[in-house]
């Protein structure tokens, strides 16, 4: 291999490492990324607003049939009504692009959500994906669960519904265990979705 190659070689794998480094900021055990985002009434919802309380956040695009399959039954709903009633805040953010035929005006987003039921506590829009990328945002859902102390403790899919098994839904279960003192049992599981549809 000349030279050239081997320098070719080693920009790419540190380009690599450095579009995986961005992608991978937010950690289990640590705090979660501040960030503020308009929802789809305009308002300014900052991560910080919700300090004391738990925070769920999950990874939406209406364009998704993994998403589709969550809300055209209810399920996600159901655990939205569920985790807010445990006094948790819910907040989906989009991190679409604004090219992509999936990208939703926040008129066209606030219309989905009725149509659809959310119980989301609110819809923030995240053009740009700087958000989803400081917090590794791979799919669509993929859920973060943020403790009162703004740490991180669960980051993953939504269930174990793709593995076929007794169904589990990790973010009722990291919460009723957080909420009862406990250490969560499963704090990181793989998310499975479509891609998150980020600008290049």
């Amino acid at each position: 291999m000349t030279n050239t190659l081997k320098t070719f070689f080693a920009l790419v794998c540190i380009s690599t490492l450095g579009m995986v480094s961005a992608l991978a900021v937010a950690q289990v055990g640590q705090p979660a990324p501040s960030f503020t985002l308009k929802d789809t009434s305009g308002k300014s919802e900052s991560l910080a607003d919700f300090k004391g309380k738990y925070v769920v956040l999950e990874w939406l695009n209406h364009g998704c049939p993994f998403v589709v399959g969550q809300y055209k039954p209810g399920l996600m709903q159901a655990t939205q009504t569920k985790a807010t009633g445990m006094g948790a805040v819910w907040l989906s953010v989009n991190s679409t692009n604004p090219g992509h035929q999936d990208f939703n005006t926040p008129e066209k987003e606030s219309v989905k959500a009725k149509e659809t039921g959310s119980k989301a506590t609110a819809i923030l829009l995240d053009p740009d994906g700087k958000v989803g990328k400081e917090y590794g945002a791979k799919t669509t859902p993929h859920v973060f669960v943020v403790n009162p102390e703004g740490v991180i403790i669960y980051a993953g899919a939504i269930d174990n519904r793709q593995e076929g098994d007794k169904i589990i839904n990790y973010v009722i279960q990291a919460l009723t265990e957080a909420q009862s003192g406990k250490p969560v049992s499963t704090p990181e599981t793989k998310p499975y979705g479509c891609g998150v549809k980020y600008q290049n």
